[in-house]
C-alpha cells in the first residue's frame, strides 16, 4: 500500500538528468535511512514483547496507521517535517512488524529465516531497482494493472482474515510478493522518467515496496520452512 495506496496517475513533465539523479540519490538515501526507526521499532516490540494485535484487528490498524501516515507524508512533502513523519512511519511499521518476528524466532532456524527474508528482499530490492533504471520509456501503464492488482489482494485479505481462511491467505501472500517486487521496478522508472520527482514521496513509495517485500517472504519462509522444537 504506497502513495495514498500506491496512485497510479504519473506526474509526466520534463526533468533534467541532473535533477533525475538528485532525486534518486536522495531517495535511496532516505530510503535507508530509514531502517534504523524501523530496526529500532521491531527490536522494542520483540525485546518487551508488546501486545500487538493480530488477525482483522491487527490488520485495520496497521491499514489506518499507512493510510494516515502517507496522508500527512503529502501534506508535508515538500517540507524537512516530511522527513521527520516518514521516520516516525517506519519506527511505526517496525513495531507493527514484531509481532511477526516474534513468532518466526519462536521456530528452531527462526533466525536463519530471518536472514533468508532480508537476504531475499536485498536481492528482490537490488535486480528490480536496476531493471527499473534501465527501462527509459514510462510504465504508467503497468502501474494501473498493480494498483487495480493490490487493492484486489487487500479486499481478498480482508475476506480471508474475516472468514479464517489459512490457503487464502497463503495465495494472497504470495500475490503481495509479486506485485510489490513490481512495484519496486515501477516506482524507481517513474523516478529515471521524470514521473515522480520528489523524493519524499518517492522514498515512502519504495519503503512500504520494500516493507511488504520483506514480510511477504518472512511469512512464506515461516509458514513453510519453520522448525518447531
Amino acid at each position: 500500500m504506497e502513495n495514498q495506496m500506491n496512485s497510479p496517475v504519473s506526474l509526466g513533465g520534463s526533468v533534467s538528468a541532473t535533477e533525475t539523479n538528485r532525486v534518486l540519490r536522495n531517495t535511496f538515501l532516505l530510503l535507508a535511512l530509514s531502517m534504523i526507526p524501523t530496526v529500532a521499532g521491531a527490536w522494542l516490540g520483540v525485546a518487551l514483547k508488546l501486545p500487538i494485535p493480530g488477525g482483522f484487528i491487527g490488520f485495520a490498524i496497521f491499514f489506518a496507521g499507512v493510510m494516515g501516515f502517507q496522508f500527512a507524508i503529502h501534506r508535508f512533502r515538500d517540507s524537512s517535517i516530511g522527513v521527520v513523519i516518514l521516520l516516525v512511519f517506519t519506527f511505526f511499521m517496525g513495531l507493527m512488524l514484531s509481532r511477526m518476528l516474534g513468532s518466526v524466532m519462536n521456530f528452531k532456524n527462526g533466525s536463519s529465516l530471518i536472514m533468508m527474508a532480508f537476504g531475499g528482499t536485498a536481492a528482490i530490492l537490488t535486480g528490480m531497482a536496476m531493471t527499473g533504471m534501465m527501462i527509459k520509456s514510462s510504465l504508467t501503464g503497468m502501474g494501473k494493472f498493480l494498483y487495480i492488482g493490490m487493492w484486489s489482494a487487500v479486499v481478498l485479505g480482508v475476506i480471508a482474515l474475516v472468514f479464517q481462511i489459512p490457503m487464502l491467505m497463503i495465495a494472497i501472500t504470495g500475490l503481495v510478493l509479486v506485485i510489490f517486487s513490481l512495484y519496486i521496478m515501477y516506482d524507481v522508472n517513474q523516478i529515471v522518467t521524470g514521473g515522480e520527482t520528489n523524493y519524499i514521496i518517492a522514498a515512502t513509495q519504495l519503503y512500504i515496496d520494500v516493507f511488504s517485500v520483506f514480510q511477504s517472504l518472512l511469512a512464506l519462509l515461516g509458514i513453510f520452512g519453520g522448525e518447531k522444537d
